[in-house]
């Protein structure tokens, strides 16, 4: 989130993005839930913004799009909270939130600001807890308690509820053929993979899970996450539709673009001049 003009005018700059991305056509809007930049895309001391708050800056930004953390570290939030924070969004967004969720990863900013960041083994089970007790308070017929390994709660009452019934939909980020993907069959409308040679293999690995568990494979949505670069003036716009079209092929319905220089005047018109209209027929 760090922008040309910094602190001042990073909420002006956040909204245009984000309304810029809306007019294109583009269906989402997230945001990373870190609190320092991550590696690869930047030094730590670069901006980063609480995603939840921004998320809500952006639904009084936008009409349409959906809103999402890509994706909530189950951790860092207590799941009776992180379950009332998204149903507050979709609240006040008109029924546009989402929960992405994943076990976590960036340690450094954990341990950093002293967020709980456990072993590997604990990290998924306090997903999977936190799983559970969403989709409890977010059940009307059920709010009881939640008696758990990590968490423990008395009354899982949750108003108001979601507009989105009979839940906002489930995005569960990361490949992990064991649980995370076991996961996404039990629990989730979505999962969020990357491309590369993996990927096919990935979806058989959760087309076993479905299954396994009696789940229609065909009602999860199959996501990834990636780079797509129009150019300054449109000249990759082809490149992007090839690559586009190959995710298509696999059976991937959704790319959460990361789109460099989206500030740069042009780049957002490019994906709806070229792109969207195109990609859309995929």
């Amino acid at each position: 989130m760090t922008f040309p003009g910094g602190a001042p005018t990073l909420g002006r700059d956040l909204a245009a993005a984000a309304k810029a991305a809306e007019d294109a056509g583009f269906s989402r809007v997230s945001v990373m839930d870190h609190l320092w930049q991550i590696e690869g895309v930047g030094p730590p001391e670069h901006a980063m913004l609480e995603a939840y708050t921004a998320l809500a800056y952006l639904a009084a930004a936008t009409e349409r799009v959906e809103l999402l953390a890509w994706v909530t570290a189950a951790g860092y939030r207590h799941p009776g909270m992180l379950a009332k924070v998204v149903t507050s969004l979709d609240v006040l967004s008109g029924g546009r939130a989402a929960l992405g969720v994943g076990a976590g990863w960036f340690e450094a900013e954990a341990v950093g600001l002293g967020l709980p960041f456990p072993g590997v083994a604990e990290r998924f089970e306090v997903l999977e807890e936190t799983l559970q007790i969403c989709l409890q308070m977010w059940d009307d017929d059920n709010d009881g308690p939640y008696q758990g390994k990590h968490y423990q709660l008395a009354r899982t009452l949750n108003s108001p509820q979601s507009l989105r019934r009979p839940h906002p939909p489930i995005l569960i980020g990361g490949g992990g053929e064991k649980k995370t993907l076991r996961m996404v069959a039990q629990y989730a409308q979505a999962c969020n993979l990357f491309p590369g040679p993996e990927l096919p293999h990935k979806l058989d690995v959760l087309r076993e899970h479905c299954g396994a568990l009696g789940r229609d494979y065909d009602e999860i949505e199959k996501t990834v996450m990636t780079v797509l670069d129009p150019g300054d003036g449109g000249e990759h716009a082809d490149a992007v539709l090839e690559q586009l079209g190959a995710l298509a092929a696999l059976g991937v319905t959704h790319v959460q673009a990361m789109v460099p220089d989206v500030t740069k005047p042009g780049r957002l018109e490019v994906f709806a001049e070229r792109i969207v209209p195109e990609a859309s027929r995929l």
